[in-house]
Parts: structure tokens; C-alpha cells; sequence
């Protein structure tokens, strides 16, 4: 049985996340975690590949402190939630950054070695790097432990993503016929050769075209929390311009890119919310609302969360149709493992 002490870091979103994870295998098994949440200053995650895994090393030192382990050489699981190819379990060459990163030097190369060099570089402590994952994949092995049925991985968060468990003879990147392996799917770059372009909006286009990596990850686009307040924003220009809105006048926080945030997006379409509470986001915002401009609003926040959704659970019935005819199955009996800011926090 596992047992002993582990760290995790998880890298992948707006948040970066150290963990110290203590297992005890006696008679009951325990499990105990500490973690602590820090920031990636936007400088860092557009600036060179050294400074941000200097960061990251920076915050690791100082967990290490917090927890008091700065000793101990302890084994290390790193949640890495970038389309990598996975060439060992310690080894992943990031392919390309999604998500508002954008440092220098990192994409063709291993994130592992990366991190061990940016270790190696502060001389303060040593980890043994053992692994690294996708986030998908942590989260379905996660709750595989639990639960045998979990086959499925979802993210719908910053980004979003999905991973599977496929058949073995359907790999052709793998030898062997026999058994199962973990596939990330990297679904949030489904739609980029076009084949979304019939329900892509102009909207989309709008947000797409003036994001950091235009023309990529234009499934991801359409759901995840970075970019819904930006699809929002867009609408509301756009009503605005014809008159339907703020009496036709446009501000400049409304021209401002990224105001409209997620979490403003998720208390405006919260039932709770009543009509002056909605008024007063948008005060927050510079806009001055009648109570009409705020029902609009609220209905723009309503069909655009809607739209993601649906989008993300067409994907996650075409992932569970694909397992259940690989399966020769009439019917399936499957558990999503499902993670991710804007699934936990949108009402």
C-alpha cells in the first residue's frame, strides 16, 4: 500500500497550487493534505521560461518553509495541464501553450527538465520528480480510486479538456493490443480545421481574433471561464451600437478587454440575484443601467453559459458513445470525474 509523504504542484490555470499530500497505511488508511494557493503574475506567465519556473521554484521554497520540510528530498507529482507529448511518465514536451500563457523558451521542450533546472538553479532543496500529468488525468485517476466506474476525465475551468479510457488496439502511437490506456483527448483544440465554423458566432471570432493564440483552441473558446465574460463583452458592444442597451451609449470600461469577468458572469446568473443586484455589478463595471438593460444582461449571461454547457455535454456524449462502441455495448454504466473553477463556482 502507498504510504509516506508527497508533494504535488498543479500549473495549469490562473492559480498555481503546491501540495504536500501525507498517506499512512495502518489499519485504516489516511490521508492528509496541506496545500497553499499562488499567484502567477501576468509579467511571469508572458515573460521567459526560466522566470516563470523560477517562480514556481520560488513558491515551492516557500511551502516548503511554511510546512517546515525543507530537508527531506521528497517525491514529487507534477500536474502540467498543457497539451504535452508524453514521451515517459517523468518526460512531457509541451507542445504549445493555451490559456494566456505565453512564455519563451518552453514550447519543444520538457517541462520536467525545466522544473529539475530551475531547482537545480536556487541550490536551496531537491525533489525527485517523478511524474507528471494531465490535469484530466489526475482528476479521473482521483476518483477512480474511489470509484472503479470512472473512466472519464472532464476540465471545465480556465480551459477545458477531456480524457478516456481507450482501447489499446485503437492506439497506434502504442504497441500492444491488449488492455486500456488513459488517452487525453486535448478537446479544446476541436474546431480549430474549421469544423465548428457553422455554429461559431461572430462573437467568437471577435474573441478569438484578439486572443493570444488566435485561430487555436477555438472549441475551448466557446466554453471555458476565460473567455465567456469576453463572449459577453462582445454582445453587449454589439447591442450597445444598435441601440438596444446603456441608450445606445458605449463606455470605455465596455471597450476595456477581459472587464467582464467569469465570476461576474456567474453572480449575474445566480438565481438569487435580483434585478438591483445585477444593476449594481454593472455599476461596478461603469455602466449605468435602466432595469431593462439589466434583464438584457442577464438574459446575454443566461444564453451564453447555456451555449457552453450544451457544447461541453455534446462532446461528453460523443466521448461515452465512443467507449460504449468499443465496448459492443446496448448500454454503458460510466462515472465522469469532473473538476474546474467555472464547474464548481457557476450556479
Amino acid at each position: 500500500a502507498e504510504n509516506g509523504d508527497f508533494l504535488a504542484l498543479d500549473l495549469g490555470g490562473t492559480n498555481f497550487r503546491v501540495l504536500l499530500v501525507k498517506i499512512r497505511s495502518g489499519k485504516r488508511r489516511t490521508v492528509e493534505m496541506h496545500n497553499k494557493i499562488y499567484a502567477i503574475p501576468i509579467e511571469v506567465m508572458q515573460g521567459t521560461g526560466e522566470e516563470l519556473f523560477d517562480h514556481i521554484v520560488t513558491c515551492i521554497s516557500d511551502f516548503l518553509d511554511y510546512m517546515g520540510i525543507k530537508g527531506a528530498r521528497l517525491p514529487l507529482g507534477f500536474t502540467f495541464s498543457f497539451p504535452c507529448k508524453q514521451t515517459s511518465l517523468d518526460a512531457g514536451i509541451l507542445l504549445n501553450w493555451t490559456k494566456g500563457f505565453k512564455a519563451t523558451d518552453c514550447e519543444g521542450e520538457d517541462v520536467v527538465y525545466l522544473l529539475r533546472e530551475g531547482i537545480k538553479r536556487r541550490e536551496e532543496f531537491d525533489l525527485d520528480v517523478v511524474a507528471v500529468v494531465n490535469d484530466t488525468v489526475g482528476t479521473m485517476m482521483t476518483c477512480a480510486y474511489e470509484d472503479p466506474n470512472c473512466e472519464i476525465g472532464l476540465i471545465v475551468g480556465t480551459g477545458s479538456n477531456a480524457c478516456y479510457m481507450e482501447e489499446m488496439r485503437n492506439i497506434e502511437m502504442v504497441e500492444g493490443e491488449q488492455g486500456r490506456m488513459c488517452v487525453n483527448t486535448e478537446w479544446g483544440a476541436f474546431g480549430d480545421n474549421g469544423c465548428l465554423d457553422d455554429i461559431r458566432t461572430i462573437y467568437d471570432k471577435a474573441v478569438d481574433d484578439y486572443s493570444l493564440n488566435a485561430g487555436k483552441q477555438r472549441y475551448e473558446k466557446m466554453i471555458s471561464g476565460m473567455y465567456l465574460g469576453e463572449i459577453v463583452r462582445n454582445i453587449l458592444i454589439d447591442f450597445t451600437k444598435r441601440g438596444f442597451l446603456f441608450r445606445g451609449q458605449i463606455s470605455e470600461t465596455l471597450k476595456t478587454r477581459h472587464i467582464f469577468e467569469t465570476k461576474f458572469l456567474s453572480q449575474i446568473e445566480s438565481d438569487r440575484l435580483a434585478l438591483l443586484q445585477v444593476r449594481a455589478i454593472l455599476q461596478q463595471l461603469g455602466l449605468n443601467s435602466t432595469c431593462d438593460d439589466s434583464i438584457i444582461v442577464k438574459t446575454v449571461c443566461g444564453a451564453v453559459s447555456r451555449r457552453a454547457a450544451q457544447l461541453c455535454g455534446a462532446g461528453m456524449a460523443a466521448v461515452v458513445d465512443k467507449i460504449r462502441e468499443n465496448r459492443g455495448l446496448e448500454h454503458l454504466e460510466i462515472t465522469v470525474g469532473v473538476d474546474g473553477t467555472l464547474y464548481k463556482l457557476h450556479p
